[in-house]
């Protein structure tokens, strides 16, 4: 099993759970868009197929922020293309923070996903709020976890490796393995 990590906006940095994660899980892939801090949609879904295609089918994909908007639409675009997703601290295009940069993000990836996923969510997220990622959930047929109050889940909440969001991640596998 693979893990395809897909980071939102400035690529998860050294201090970022991901980045842990990525070094830590074996044959880990990271996405590779031409531009972290000015995002493409054509350009990120692209990275996500160069990496799809050299982690194969059976892969779990673990997204954040912005990567959740983006792994939502290459998954409706690509069925059977993943065996599961963690969904972590979507952003709501509609959110006071949400950045310009990125609009053309902001309406993609509203479609069920078709595998087992996990919407991870916390309750003082300045980026998107419980409720948005409760509708997102619902609309992508995945579960949500609440989380406590940990900011954007992300370097600056100060989260190390997070060993809950791997606690999560190892139940969503073994759901995967179940169904698969």
């Amino acid at each position: 099993m693979t893990h395809l990590i897909l980071p939102g906006i400035g690529g998860s940095g050294p201090e970022h759970w991901q980045t842990q994660w990525e070094r830590e899980l074996p044959g880990s892939i990271r996405i590779a868009p031409s531009s972290w801090d000015e995002p493409r949609l054509d350009d990120w879904l692209a990275a996500v197929d160069r990496a799809s295609a050299v982690a194969g089918d059976d892969t779990v994909i673990v997204a954040h922020s912005m990567g959740c908007l983006v792994a939502g639409e290459w998954l409706a675009r690509n069925p059977g293309r993943a065996s599961a997703v963690l969904l972590v601290a979507p952003p709501d295009p509609d959110g006071e923070r949400y950045p310009d940069a990125a609009s053309e993000f902001a309406r993609i990836g509203r479609h069920p996903l078709d595998v087992p996923a996990l919407v991870v969510v916390s309750e003082d997220d300045p980026y998107g709020g419980v409720a948005y990622a409760a509708g997102l959930a619902e609309v992508w047929g995945a579960r949500l976890v609440s989380v406590g109050a940990h900011g954007h889940l992300n370097a600056d909440s100060a989260l190390g490796g997070w060993p809950e969001g791997r606690q999560l991640l190892e139940g969503l596998v073994g759901v995967a393995r179940a169904v698969g």
